[in-house]
């Protein structure tokens, strides 16, 4: 089952692995599930509960010492949600961002700074301005310093405002990518889920022809001894049983290797076999008009959410290299207390305590030649974001329109390789009656047998495209 990272993935089939084939009732007499019906939020007790169930199933099973584990698609899901490595360690990338959103609106508060020194002072020396007749003073050699410093930014040019919005949006980025990884492995794990169905359904459809097979054998080494046969037949008919053996091994081997990726994401047992819910194939998905998938889209999809944050984000870098251009200005407050007296000569021996209050002003000149030009690179990347979100839109639509295509084609597909299978089995019927009646070669016979084979898989390989192509929906539309 291929990976898909993008809203660009059209929906290709769960076909790596070849499917098993359950026995399910006619297409055209299936219940179908509306959009709304399958989209349904489920509350918090429900999930708890069926993770609950899972879990105690789980459990029971390994007790029993029975390793199969029955499992539907949304315990899976909820069970990748409690385990998976991936989607923990996105929870941390979004925690991060909040401690920088914290950070961000601290720039608000006051700023305040103290400081305490203590010096020795030497001796001082004074000289006539001609440095003649000097003279050495006696200085206090105890010195001390204190300063109290308190600062409130009034005006910023909008830096401050700009830095919190800033940190909002790279907060709902790392929601945004949380998201999508969590969405991105949900739709890795149907995959696979489909894929574990589909090889099921083809062993079973191998194991009945095995069978099939094996009957037609035993009949011809009846024939055989009454002389109506030939060896060849059965040497032909035995070469058939060595294929379809091998077959159902490489199905079996293929299941194993799923299986063991399945269950290493969702923190289950080494030994645990998941077997997949067979309801989900009585429950045809309904295909929907395309303009309803588009619309969906146009509202969830995460590239187009993606997008849109990056031009947020550009948005408010500009406003932040255009507050370089502005000045600044802040209340000050300062408190000093300072001894010895040395603007004195001699210096006094006291401490002089002095304060004020008052209001700041800072502007850096150099950013009228320097940060103009900034100014102009964030814009010119502002409206790249623009580009690349009407970009994103376009891609959107196309993988929308690609995937729903797609699906209508699974369900024509579904629906032609139901008459195959009836008219593989018809001439099957038909073929085995004639050369029973000595009226066929065992050519005929081969040929019949392989074809019904080749219609079985189809069927079992269409009814799951139908499901895996509406959940591939689901996720290029964003709603997974």
């Amino acid at each position: 089952m291929p990976k898909a990272k993008s809203e660009n993935n059209q929906g290709a089939s769960p076909q790596g692995a070849e499917p098993s084939g359950v026995a399910t009732p006619d297409a055209d007499s299936l219940p179908r599930l509306s959009l709304t019906n399958n989209k349904t939020q489920m509350t918090n007790r429900k999930r708890i509960c069926g993770l609950a169930a899972t879990l105690t199933a789980l459990l029971c099973s390994i007790a029993a010492g029975a390793q199969e584990l029955p499992l539907s698609i949304e315990q899976m899901l909820q069970l990748a949600d409690q385990n998976s490595t991936s989607i923990r360690a996105y929870q941390t990338s979004i925690e991060q961002a909040d401690a920088a959103l914290a950070a961000a609106k601290a720039e608000r508060l006051p700023d305040l700074s103290a400081s305490l020194s203590f010096s020795y002072l030497g001796d001082g020396y004074i000289w006539d301005r001609d440095f003649s007749d000097g003279m050495s003073v006696d200085m206090p050699h105890f010195g001390n310093n204190f300063a109290l410093k308190a600062s409130q930014a009034v005006y910023t040019g909008g830096a401050i405002t700009s830095g919190i919005n800033l940190a909002k949006l790279q907060k709902q980025m790392a929601e945004l990518n949380s998201s999508e990884n969590r969405r991105d492995i949900h739709f890795v794990l149907i995959g696979y889920y489909l894929q574990i169905f589909q090889l099921m359904n083809q062993e079973r459809v191998f194991t009945q022809n095995i069978a099939l097979t094996q009957q037609v054998i035993e009949q011809m080494k009846a024939r055989h001894q009454a002389g109506t046969a030939l060896r060849n037949d059965i040497t032909r008919y035995e070469l058939q049983l060595k294929t379809l053996e091998l077959n159902r091994t490489q199905v079996i081997d293929n299941r194993k290797i799923i299986n063991h990726q399945l269950i290493t994401v969702i923190g289950l047992p080494a030994d645990t076999e998941i077997i997949p819910d067979t309801t989900i194939i009585a429950d045809t998905p309904e295909a929907l008009a395309e303009s309803d998938w588009q619309h969906a889209a146009s509202l969830q999809s995460t590239a187009l959410q993606r997008a849109s944050l990056t031009l947020d984000i550009s948005r408010e870098q500009e406003k932040l290299r255009k507050a370089e251009l502005l000045p600044k200005v802040a209340i000050i407050a300062e408190d000093h207390l300072d001894g010895p007296v040395t603007i004195e000569v001699p210096a006094l021996d006291n401490n002089f305590n002095y304060w004020y209050v008052g209001i700041g002003v800072s502007y850096n000149i150099s950013s009228l030649f320097k940060d103009n030009k900034k100014v102009k690179e964030a814009k010119i990347a502002t409206q790249h974001a623009q580009e690349q979100y009407t970009l994103t839109q376009e891609r959107v639509e196309n993988a929308v329109q690609a995937a729903h295509t797609t699906l209508l084609t699974s369900f024509t597909e579904l629906d032609t390789q139901q008459k195959s299978v009836d008219l593989a089995t018809e001439n099957y019927d038909v073929v085995s009656n004639r050369y029973n009646n000595e009226l066929a070669l065992i050519t005929d016979l081969v040929d019949a047998a392989n074809t019904k084979l080749s219609a079985e898989l189809g069927l079992v390989n269409a009814r799951i495209n139908v499901i895996f192509n509406y959940y591939n929906m689901l996720y290029v539309s964003g709603q997974l």
